[in-house]
């Protein structure tokens, strides 16, 4: 995937991408734009039209093809600086759903769905969501409780089911639609003008910059697809999740650190300049363990998430590394966003920064693609069944 450039050369892409974060994307934010999608979506097109003009395109596209054709080990540096704002990822076209739905489809889409579904997603003109989640006893962590169901019909399927939590629903063009056949779990591609496709509501969360299309609930009402909808075989539908999951986990890793990180510089100023009890913030032993833990945990977030992004790039299996990097980095950027608030006390959980957005921001990733608690579960039961070593 990756093409061939110096070290030079990709320090200076890092850097030019650094200084539009700082000079363009990090001044267009707004928080009277909290919750505000239709506001955030014009953002976010606005700066992907500045970023492209300036070289700074999808990153896992191919460079034949407009992209920037960066390995996985590149995409720690280079997402890590598009998240640092929260419309980095959408400016920057390596936002979820889209980035991940994309990492999927260019694996399993024949020819027909890529010239209808996966080229105009690449260029920015279609949107995606992944409709997996369901309301109970539904799907939600544990795939074999999937309800919604797949029938052949015709020359065709006709779907039934009720989907929630459905990131990016609410400006998708199109849904990957996970269903149950005869042969077990499948994928599907819908369009959203399809007759039985509903889009029901947008369910508000904790986040207030949800740049992806927020996450709707959907009902598919004997929906009808031709056979072309089918994505790869039938019955794959679970081995094709876990593709797309890895991706989708290892990009959450890289974008929240950087957000992280932009949280623990804004306490580490605030700390060098404001005074309690005759003295700065930053001279107090208990501010200083804070920062420090937070170095600590951004430093061993990074070299997890390098670490897989390195087997990723070898061709390795990463299932049971990504749980793990997944499961710290959540909880690691959290932690680090936690401290900052607390730093900045009052005026850290105020909207006159943006640090309690930041928060808001980082807690759904301990749910997001798998619970922490699922995950613990599953890296377990790894290492008793396989005797892994510690």
């Amino acid at each position: 995937m990756s093409t061939t450039r110096t070290k030079e050369d990709f320090a200076a892409l890092i850097s030019k991408l650094s200084a539009f974060v700082d000079n363009e994307v990090i001044p267009s934010e707004d928080l009277r734009n909290a919750h505000d999608a239709l506001a955030m979506r014009e953002l976010t097109s606005t700066l992907r039209q500045r970023a492209v003009t300036q070289g700074l395109g999808n990153p896992r596209r191919p460079v034949d093809e407009g992209g920037l054709g960066l390995s996985w080990e590149e995409c720690c540096s280079y997402l890590e600086q598009a998240g640092r704002s929260f419309l980095g990822p959408g400016a920057l076209q390596c936002a979820a759903p889209g980035q991940p739905d994309i990492a999927a489809l260019d694996r399993l889409a024949n020819d027909g769905q890529r010239q209808r579904y996966l080229e105009p997603l690449m260029r920015g003109e279609k949107y995606s969501c992944f409709a997996m989640t369901e309301p109970a006893p539904g799907v939600g962590s544990d795939p074999r409780m999937l309800l919604t169901q797949a029938r052949r019909h015709g020359q065709g399927w006709v779907i039934d089911g009720h989907k929630w939590f459905i990131s990016g629903a609410m400006h998708a063009d199109f849904a990957i639609v996970v269903a149950r056949t005869e042969a077990g779990v499948s994928w599907f591609l819908v369009d959203r003008d399809n007759p039985g496709f509903e889009v029901v509501r947008d369910i508000a969360t904790m986040e207030p910059f949800e740049i992806g299309g927020g996450h709707g609930e959907i009902r598919l009402n004997a929906c009808q697809v031709g056979e072309d909808a089918l994505i790869g075989q039938e019955g794959k539908g679970l081995d094709y999740a876990q593709i797309r999951l890895e991706g989708a986990r290892l990009f959450h890793c890289m974008r929240f650190i950087g957000l992280a990180s932009r949280a623990m510089g804004m306490a580490q100023d605030y700390a060098g300049r404001r005074e309690s009890q005759g003295m700065r913030l930053a001279e107090h032993q208990m501010v200083q363990a804070m920062v420090a833990d937070a170095h600590i945990d951004l430093y061993a977030a990074r070299l997890m998430t390098l670490d897989v992004a390195r087997k990723l790039d070898a061709g390795e299996s990463i299932r049971h590394h990504s749980s793990m990097a997944k499961v710290f980095v959540s909880e690691a950027v959290n932690r680090v966003a936690d401290s900052a608030v607390q730093i900045c006390g009052a005026l850290g959980v105020s909207e006159d920064l943006p640090l309690s957005m930041i928060l808001r921001m980082l807690r759904p990733f301990r749910i997001y693609d798998g619970a922490s608690e699922v995950h613990r579960s599953a890296i377990a039961k790894r290492a008793l069944s396989k005797g892994l070593a510690a």
